[in-house]
């Protein structure tokens, strides 16, 4: 119960890495909203977490429309009045390299995954004190570079620099700001990428034997690495970037 009396908005906080960081923060104690397009399936995680006994919200937005969040915030604000714990998760891919990639490809990933996550930030820290943390859901493509995704890998590292930045920038207000990087994880982005090739099984074993682990990550891996950046037990971590990743950018 690390968690317990504490608010948390994890945006893209119905699926994957989201879903289970959710279900984790519930289940330590914390209060949790749920930040997603899908008001549907919004509303089933969002019965599951009160299930179990949580305190829970769903916000519906999309985190590349400024206009959508500012609402969602307000709401959060007229709720909650405070946030402890912001993790910043949604996010999209597209693979292709320069040639490849249209510029309405590029601007929309770029608008997701990292303008995103800014103005989740910006509109967060009217409702955090001393003690918040805030964590992004990065990626390996943000450190090294990927073939043939050159948006995605952009916006991961772009992603990174934001969080060295707000951590530096936020330091003497006492919020804290540090970044998890997670190798290739099964979670339904990369499923239904992995779907979409000629040979879906040899796609996966392909991305498997590129870490030294030799397979891919579980969503519920990563959510625990986001709960230990988020904790006080971490109290002396920001601007840090935590690689999850199978061992991939260490070879």
């Amino acid at each position: 119960m690390r968690f317990k009396g504490k608010k948390v908005l994890v945006t893209g906080g119905t699926k994957g890495i989201g879903w289970a960081t959710a279900q984790l923060f519930a289940k330590e104690g914390a209060s949790v909203a749920l930040l997603a397009r899908d008001s549907s399936l919004g509303s089933q995680c969002l019965q599951a977490l009160r299930a179990q006994g949580a305190e829970a919200l769903f916000l519906k937005a999309e985190v590349a429309s400024w206009d959508e969040l500012e609402k969602a915030f307000a709401q959060l604000r007229s709720l909650w009045g405070q946030l402890h714990i912001l993790v910043n998760n949604a996010g999209i891919y597209a693979q292709g390299h320069v040639e490849d990639t249209s510029p309405e490809v590029w601007e929309r990933i770029l608008k997701v995954n990292l303008t995103g996550a800014f103005y989740c930030i910006k509109l967060a820290l009217p409702l955090m004190h001393p003690g918040g943390s805030i964590v992004n859901v990065a990626s390996e493509a943000g450190l090294v570079g990927i073939p043939n995704q050159v948006a995605y890998n952009v916006s991961k590292s772009g992603l990174i620099a934001l969080t060295k930045s707000c951590a530096v920038d936020l330091a003497p207000r006492g919020i804290r700001v540090n970044a998890v990087a997670p190798g290739t994880t099964w979670t339904p982005l990369v499923e239904q990428a992995v779907e979409r090739s000629p040979d879906p099984e040899a796609a996966r074993r392909e991305l498997e034997v590129k870490r030294p682990l030799g397979r891919l990550g579980r969503p519920e891996e990563v959510a625990a690495a986001i709960l230990c950046l988020a904790s006080d037990e971490m109290g002396y971590a920001t601007g840090a970037v935590l690689c999850v990743d199978g061992g991939f950018t260490a070879w």
